[in-house]
């Protein structure tokens, strides 16, 4: 089957649209671009589906390659049949080839090469074949070589003729390609994962009994859950537990027993008996072991990855809060809580250090700056972090509002990763001026109002939304993680003349080298005015801009299309349309032209007119109803709080609105303002039976929870979404 078709099928789309995106990616095209403008070619895949097509073809061309280099090996040294390069050629997986490849592979020198060295690969036939007659004794004595002057290939007795025949036998059985995937079949389904406390002092290690619940633990292998799974491989490493795979081993034996041996003969079956469980024992089961076990790790690796995936997607497309000018405060004891007040565009007005925590309890003289910078400044929002001294602060906040500015509201914002942007050399160069507090704290205000571009500055495996992001291939997960922000920064589009040159790098086709250019000619010649300027940048050649272009905005420039997502090879359909419509550009300056389009509008026959596809035509006619539209307007917006809750005022039954932090694959972590996430079991999250938490809930989605229980001591929250019964 030829790559295109293969893909085709593992991705449940039509053959078509494999090979054009394919076509398209060879060609040089970004995921995001041939998401957005090549839906023509493609039949609208969307760009998720399209980053899975291109791992499945790196997979697959990757597997053509090693097919090769196989095929060459066993060729070079003459083996090479018909029926064995057809059984290569038509492997659809590397395993299967890595097993075809097994008994042609060199080794280092085994029991059975040292066997076969001594000659006994014609004894091997005969007790596999089982063809002695009841003369194995005779036939074996017969390769007796007491007068050979080489220790390694004398063969001292008939015993120890058919104990190397023996030998030979079970690598063979090893070797087979046939016995192995039978083999791995049956563990599959029937294998359980185990694990046990190492020791006492492994006890002592786990202080605070994370991994309790795997001291003595066991599950199948095709039941377990990732979590699960990342679980003891985090408590193996740390020197926590033993973890080992418990195979069928009888099961597998009678198997392979039933395949090999054939013949109702006493003498050779409990040879041939004796050979399998020591090929089994001794060969088999260790390397499939690790197979298992690196196969239940990289699932499980996927399923979080995945899961991270969508969690930040979720987290970044989070709406912006717009036209305020908030008060970023990063909580802390001994050092103060840093604020920075920014205004509507992000721009630093003021900072200020105050001490209204323990040890200084600077309660009044706190409130007084607090103040003094709310009113100067005409601050809206508070934005507080939520992590050391954040509850403390949250109690002074609370208070102020009360006493100083009703009108005035606060959000709880989760400040995982402002740390180490912080101290990052991106946050330096950005604001060379503050120290790490100072830019954190201007980092918990531009989070609250536009969380994409500043969230796109953090390591995003250090922004919390994940689970044993740590435990995991970190070239995997990063590669993965940073498909995610390019997808979500295209989505949404940035502002050619406000964008950081962190945000701009992950625009289709520009890299970090191109971004900072663009920052560089912006500040050297002034705004951009026309998206046909990016041309002159330095290293932005006609194919970076036929990628970038259509997601690079630019507002009150000279042509009204550039602030929309048209991209500029559409203007001429554009603009065709907009005379068709009676409408002009200028049109679009003001409310877009929703009510100049009529509900009898044929796209299919206007779309040839115009010389576009109908998918481009209604993409079009999308952002002409709405130009600059920002697709993260449908999100839940944060809920602005002005009163202070904690976990000693929760009751069993209280009812709560929360706002969902993180997902992971056994339920979602849910803030409902006291400062410890609730947790929402998935069995809790709805009235019917759901197999992922995604299918109730996404990151930032505010949701009605009620308190099923509390634990002050190990601070943990029980909560339940289901509705009363």
């Amino acid at each position: 089957m030829i790559i295109s078709e293969q893909i085709a099928n593992e991705l449940s789309i039509r053959p078509k649209q494999a090979e054009a995106a394919i076509k398209l990616i060879d060609e040089g095209n970004t995921i995001p671009f041939i998401s957005r403008y090549r839906k023509e070619a493609t039949g609208s895949l969307n760009d998720e589906t399209l980053r899975a097509l291109s791992q499945k073809l790196s997979y697959l061309r990757s597997l053509e390659e090693k097919k090769a280099q196989v095929i060459s090996s066993i060729e070079e040294q003459g083996k090479l049949t018909k029926e064995l390069r057809t059984a290569i050629e038509n492997a659809s997986q590397l395993v299967t080839v890595e097993d075809l490849y097994r008994p042609f592979r060199p080794k280092r020198r085994t029991r059975a090469m040292l066997a076969v060295e001594k000659g006994l690969r014609p004894l091997a036939d005969i007790i596999f074949r089982q063809e002695s007659e009841g003369r194995l004794k005779s036939i074996a004595s017969s390769y007796i070589t007491d007068d050979s002057t080489d220790s390694e290939k004398r063969v001292s007795s008939a015993e120890d003729a058919i104990s190397g025949a023996l030998d030979i036998i079970a690598e063979n059985i090893s070797d087979s390609s046939e016995y192995r995937t039978a083999i791995r079949r049956i563990l599959s389904s029937h294998s359980l994962i185990s694990s046990s406390l190492k020791n006492e002092k492994a006890r002592e290690a786990d202080e605070k009994s994370t991994f309790e619940a795997y001291y003595d633990y066991s599950e199948s292998i095709s039941k377990i859950p990732g979590h699960r799974v990342l679980a003891v491989n985090r408590g193996e490493a740390a020197g926590i537990l033993n973890v080992s795979i418990q195979m069928p081993q009888e099961q597998v034996l009678s198997a392979l027993e039933r395949n090999i041996i054939r013949k109702n003969d006493p003498e050779t079956s409990v040879l041939l008996k004796s050979a399998i469980s020591d090929s089994f024992k001794r060969l088999i089961a260790p390397s499939l072991e690790r197979e298992l076990r690196n196969e239940l790790t990289a699932s499980a690796e996927d399923g979080a990855i995945a899961m991270f995936d969508k969690n930040l997607r979720q987290l970044l497309l989070q709406p912006p809060i717009e036209g305020k000018t908030v008060l970023g405060w990063d909580p802390a004891f001994r050092t103060g809580c840093k604020l920075a007040v920014v205004d509507p565009t992000g721009k630093v007005l003021d900072t200020a250090v105050i001490y209204p925590t323990a040890p200084h309890n600077k309660v009044a003289e706190a409130k007084r700056i607090l103040n003094k910078l709310v009113s100067a400044y005409g601050v809206d929002v508070i934005s507080l972090g939520n992590g050391t001294a954040s509850r403390e602060s949250e109690q002074i906040i609370c208070e102020f509002i009360r006493e100083y500015c009703p009108e005035l509201r606060y959000v709880i914002v989760n400040e995982a990763g402002a740390s180490v942007y912080s101290a990052s050399a991106l946050g330096t160069e950005e604001f060379p001026e503050f120290d790490v507090g100072q830019r954190s704290a201007v980092s918990m205000a531009r989070r609250l109002q536009d969380p994409l571009s500043e969230l796109v500055k953090m390591d995003p495996r250090s922004i919390g939304v994940g689970q044993y992001q740590h435990d995991m291939d970190q070239k995997k997960l990063s590669a993965s993680l940073e498909g995610v922000i390019e997808d979500c920064v295209n989505l949404v589009g940035v502002d050619l003349n406000t964008a950081s040159a962190q945000l701009l790098s992950y625009i289709a086709g520009i890299n970090k080298t191109i971004a900072g250019n663009i920052v560089s000619y912006r500040e050297v010649n002034g705004r951009f005015t026309d998206r046909r300027q990016l041309l002159k940048v330095s290293k932005l050649g006609p194919k970076t801009y036929e990628q970038c272009a259509g997601f690079l905005r630019i507002r009150g420039g000279k042509n009204p299309l550039d602030m929309t997502a048209v991209h500029p090879e559409s203007y001429q359909a554009a603009e065709a349309l907009l005379g068709l419509l009676g409408c002009s550009s200028e049109s679009l300056t003001q409310n877009g032209i929703s009510s100049s389009v009529p509900d009898s509008l044929d796209v299919k026959a206007l779309a040839p007119r115009l010389g576009i596809g109908e998918p481009t035509l209604r993409d079009i006619l999308s952002e002409l109803k709405k130009p600059g539209r920002d697709p993260r307007d449908e999100m839940p917006r944060p809920i602005l709080k002005s009163d202070v809750l904690c976990m000693e005022d929760l009751r069993e039954g209280m009812e709560l609105n929360g706002t969902v932090r993180n997902i992971v694959d056994f339920g979602a972590f849910v803030d409902i303002g006291v400062h410890q996430d609730g947790l929402v079991h998935i069995s809790q999250m709805s009235d019917r039976y759901i197999k992922s938490p995604l299918e109730a809930v996404s990151v930032g989605d505010i949701v009605n929870v009620r308190v099923l229980s509390v634990d002050l001591k190990k601070k943990r929250i029980s909560l339940t979404m289901k509705s009363r019964s």
